[in-house]
């Protein structure tokens, strides 16, 4: 495989697994192009490698650098501004999960706490939904707390781990 194809293929794929962190295809696009690029680069760059306008190419920016991804950097004499993407596995997976918990795990269980919560009827209906919610938010929240201590690790001990049971 030649490597605009390589390339292209790895963009593509990036961008349909965006969806599964969260965030639309064309955001995961672009973080996939700068992931992969050794120089940051420029806005009109990125427009012009993934066919996208400037609007489309600015909002997924700002979404990005709002995750702590992305990086705006600046060079000397160029008025343009140049980005670039977490170079870190480590820390980019440990920034994901921390932003997924907080905008995906922490709303789900304040509901899952409101919904718990319930007053007024006493119905055996009733009574197992309050079960189930307070078992589900249980489980959800220990879950969130593991993943807090995953992420606030500075070494990713689970990688390690796992690469060490493959071996």
């Amino acid at each position: 495989m030649k490597f605009e194809e390589a390339k292209s293929k790895f963009i593509q794929t990036w961008g349909a697994l965006g969806s599964q962190w969260g965030i639309n295809k064309t955001m995961a696009q672009i973080h996939a192009l700068l992931m992969i690029s050794p120089d940051p680069l420029s806005m009109e760059d990125i427009m012009e490698e993934l066919h996208i306008s400037r609007g489309n190419t600015s909002m997924n920016l700002r979404s990005l650098m709002d995750w702590g991804i992305v990086f705006k950097e600046y060079k000397p004499g160029e008025r343009k501004e140049f980005f670039s993407a977490e170079g870190n596995i480590d820390e980019l997976a440990r920034k994901i999960a921390r932003e997924r918990s907080r905008r995906e795990i922490k709303p789900t269980l304040r509901v899952l706490q409101d919904i718990s919560t319930i007053d007024g009827e006493e119905s055996t209906k009733a009574a197992h939904f309050k079960a189930k919610t307070e078992e589900l938010y249980d489980f959800v929240s220990r879950a969130d707390n593991m993943l807090e201590k995953i992420t606030e690790q500075k070494e990713n001990w689970i990688t390690k781990t796992i690469l060490k049971l493959m071996r």
